[in-house]
């Protein structure tokens, strides 16, 4: 007897009846034509923050890479396991998506660690390495205002942290070249969870505006 818990178990039947059984020949033809989403979404782990709700996406029509703190690490190829840039490099080579948007959201409990807060540290060893990639960032915001507030920087960084993701993303031989013929494109986004708002990130002046 198995001791799935069974929460799951009757949302799962919610599901087969509700979703699946009215758009069975939609599954049909994922499972028998393969996926062709034409966007990637960059997007953080929280439970709070669904990219497919957001943007109200059935299946196949988004592929989504989900992280603490939607982070995409710069590109390398030391070390052994590269979770981040393997789905990017499906997403970009295989799928041949065209666009990729990486979207943060506030209150992150990942940029909270990396300004001090929320996560003991001497027990997260694994968050508090993934975070190190915004130490830099983090330094920067904190030195052009050294009195600004823990919530105020972990605020602002949660936004920044998306430009160096983008930053990022612009280190990879593959993105590079796509986007620099016009085949891909990279977008930034926030969602701020209790208002409602997603707001895109103009590059040119590296404001967040209102979708």
């Amino acid at each position: 007897m198995h001791n799935f818990p069974e929460h799951l178990a009757d949302r799962f039947r919610r599901f087969r009846h509700r979703h699946f059984a009215p758009h069975v020949d939609h599954y049909e033809k994922l499972a028998g034509y393969g996926q062709t989403p034409d966007v990637m979404i960059v997007s953080c782990c929280d439970s709070r923050v669904d990219p497919e709700s957001i943007f109200t996406a059935m299946p196949g029509e988004m592929f989504v890479m989900r992280n603490v703190a939607n982070l995409v690490p710069p590109y390398e190829t030391s070390g052994t396991y590269h979770g981040v840039s393997a789905a990017l490099e499906f997403a970009v080579l295989n799928l041949r998506v065209k666009h990729i948007v990486v979207m943060g959201h506030s209150s992150c409990g990942g940029i909270k660690a990396c300004v001090g807060g929320e996560t003991r540290q001497s027990e997260a060893h694994f968050i508090s390495n993934w975070m190190s990639m915004l130490d830099e960032t983090r330094d920067a915001l904190t030195k052009k205002d050294p009195y600004k507030t823990t919530p105020e920087l972990a605020a602002e960084l949660e936004r920044e942290g998306i430009k160096t993701s983008l930053k990022n993303l612009r280190s990879f031989p593959c993105v590079q070249s796509l986007e620099g013929s016009g085949r891909l494109t990279l977008h930034g986004a926030f969602f701020n969870i209790g208002s409602g708002i997603l707001s895109a990130l103009d590059e040119q002046t590296g404001e967040f505006l209102p979708v």
